[in-house]
């Protein structure tokens, strides 16, 4: 009897071990211990040095009225402006090292500020394809070179997490699609070819794979959409869709497929995970669209697992871990004395 119920007690004990851990697992992340960095001026595109030590991003503040290039610590101290006083500036990153920074500029137009886009549909997020070029500096901003030289848009250029090859999206070729190129601008490999938008490319850890966000007319009505979003030099947030492939391009996946503005797509450290922004629980049932609340969201590199991160009433976007995957960086609203500002945040990424 006793060799009975121990031949009973082990597989149930066993059973409530399994019943106990899948139950955590299934619990969604979250973000604990938020901290501001970010006060005055609008802020975004944070973007984490490789080891985790510093933060670049853009901001309008300061009296300016476009964006610049700024860096500070993890802590939120020592912001300081890298870029030049002329031009609009977007898209910064650090190179692995930390040897250079990254960033589009309009600064070769000689111009103190583009001309201000405006919208004529307030439901819509768009944003304008400036005639922006790749350049390249010290970390302190001096040294400035510039990379690219096309009548157009080259900008959203992120770097390999080994190698000395920068992937950006350009529009040179007549369309929106992702190029790779060496440190010093040479050596430009087109490696999207579908008629749509490609943008926003980021390396996984490994550099084995890419994820993007992009969107693809499938009829002749979004064909001509499209083509009339390149012919006004600007980018509709048609559905955005997240999408994943080998880093040369090849064996493209998508990810999501909501119909929203899917987004600002990054690496979770360990490789199987994508951090991205959407709008998907903001169904507008009388303007039939989707809002203005984006939230963060993490899915798995096949599909499965999407889990909410965020649930504000505010925009939430720009997710980037920490090189060890314990902290996320974003851009947010939530500033409750500002709500008008974006202003970037740093917290614990729990799970």
């Amino acid at each position: 009897m006793q060799k009975f119920y121990a031949r009973l007690i082990i597989p149930v004990f066993a059973l409530l071990l399994c019943f106990t851990a899948c139950t955590q697992k299934s619990n969604p992340p979250t973000l604990q211990n938020i901290k501001q960095l970010t006060f005055s001026g609008d802020n975004g595109e944070a973007y984490p040095s490789f080891d985790g030590e510093m933060l670049i991003f853009q901001s309008k503040r300061d009296g300016y009225d476009c964006d610049k290039i700024y860096t500070m610590n993890m802590e939120g101290e020592g912001q300081v402006m890298v870029s030049p006083d002329m031009g609009a500036h977007t898209c910064s990153y650090y190179t692995r090292d930390r040897d250079f920074i990254l960033y589009s500029s309009t600064v070769h137009e000689n111009t103190a500020c583009p001309e201000v886009f405006v919208s004529d549909d307030p439901r819509k997020y768009i944003w304008p394809l400036r005639n922006f070029e790749i350049y390249k500096a010290n970390p302190d901003g001096s040294n400035m070179t510039q990379l690219t030289f096309n009548d157009g848009y080259d900008a959203e250029a992120t770097v390999h997490p080994f190698e000395d090859i920068i992937i950006f999206t350009s529009l040179r070729d007549g369309d929106m699609d992702l190029y790779t190129m060496d440190y010093d601008g040479g050596n430009i490999q087109r490696i999207t070819h579908e008629y749509g938008y490609d943008g926003a490319a980021f390396y996984s850890p490994d550099a084995s794979k890419i994820v993007w966000r992009a969107w693809y007319p499938t009829n002749d009505e979004e064909r001509a959409k499209w083509a009339d979003n390149i012919k006004n030099n600007y980018v509709e947030a048609v559905p955005l869709e997240i999408y994943a492939a080998n880093a040369d391009g090849s064996d493209k996946v998508q990810l999501t497929h909501n119909g929203a503005t899917n987004w600002a797509p990054s690496w979770h450290p360990d490789g199987k995970r994508i951090v991205f922004a959407s709008n998907m629980d903001d169904w507008n049932e009388e303007y039939h669209s989707f809002g203005h609340n984006f939230e963060i969201y993490i899915i798995n590199l096949d599909g499965t697992g999407l889990a909410r991160v965020t649930h504000n009433d505010t925009f939430d976007a720009f997710p980037m871990f920490t090189d060890n995957g314990k902290k996320l960086v974003i851009g947010s609203n939530r500033d409750a004395d500002n709500p008008r500002a974006t202003h970037v945040y740093i917290a614990d990424f729990v799970e």
